[in-house]
């Protein structure tokens, strides 16, 4: 049997150049990419050192550019939708570029390598798609509007697009980290327009402190939330019994008490509106 074929997007750093040494550790085959080879040059040193691949490739290129790159990798096994970044901005604050550049990067961009690679893994009957999302999209909070927007968007796309391919053997795994001691918080984008002075002392500018202070003190070890990543969707180890099994893989001691925060708040809304709901059938 051949070596599975893992496609990583945003393998510069992180979550990606983690994933894609660990599964080069196993004997498997890695595309990983990066933006910009010179300005990650360490990430392809490590990568091609143990046997993988590294291209160019950025999500805001051109949807057909994007399609042509994933399409030449050939076979591809295991998608990972990894690569992503952080617009830090209050709602009201956010430019039009800044909104476009953060949907570009973490929901287009996806989508088109998505829509590249299932011709082939529906051919062969056979793929796993795993897009990277955050506890953001589930529990926003202050200042992250735009990139838990992109985040809710990619999960949306994720469920629909699991009952669309189940019928081909193709599954879908969305994962949902807490905070990780990665470069995240450190490669922020910052607002290119002041806040409004009417926020000064509540809580959007406690949220945007608060994020700058926590950077290099998350909770999770992305050695360890990589490891989970790889055992749902290889059905080894201690997260290997969830293969196929969830939609959701949750990462994170604060990651979990937020989806349970969230969902318990979901269930209450609902409660108190029952009557309301079924109130409207003719």
């Amino acid at each position: 049997m051949s070596s599975p074929v893992w496609f990583i997007t945003g393998a510069s750093n992180g979550f990606g150049l983690i994933l894609a040494l660990k599964a080069l550790k196993a004997n498997h085959r890695v595309i990983g990419t990066v933006r910009n080879k010179t300005k990650s040059a360490d990430a392809v040193k490590q990568i091609e050192s143990a046997g993988g691949q590294v291209i160019e490739l950025d999500l805001n290129e051109p949807k057909e550019s994007i399609d042509k790159k994933v399409k030449a990798v050939g076979q591809i096994d295991y998608l990972i939708n990894n690569a992503g970044f952080f617009v830090l901005s209050a709602v009201e604050q956010a430019t039009e570029q800044e909104a476009q550049l953060q949907l570009q990067t973490n929901f287009f961009g996806p989508l088109y390598v998505i829509q590249a690679a299932l011709p082939g893994m529906r051919a062969r009957r056979s793929g796993t798609i795993v897009n990277l999302s955050s506890i953001a999209a589930k529990d926003p909070r202050p200042t992250s509007g735009l990139y838990a927007s992109s985040k809710a968007a990619l999960e949306a796309l994720s469920e629909a697009l699991a009952h669309e391919v189940s019928a081909f053997n193709i599954s879908v795994l969305i994962v949902e980290p807490g905070a990780f001691r990665t470069n995240f918080l450190a490669a922020y984008t910052s607002p290119s327009a002041p806040l409004p002075g009417d926020y000064a002392g509540t809580i959007v500018e406690q949220a945007s402190a608060a994020y700058a202070a926590n950077n290099g003190k998350q909770i999770g070890d992305p050695e360890k939330g990589v490891d989970r990543i790889y055992e749902a969707v290889t059905g080894e180890g201690l997260a290997g019994r969830l293969k196929g099994k969830v939609l959701r893989l949750v990462i994170g001691r604060d990651a979990l008490q937020r989806m349970r925060t969230t969902n318990d708040k979901f269930l209450e809304d609902l409660s108190l509106q029952e009557d309301i709901a079924t109130s409207t059938d003719f």
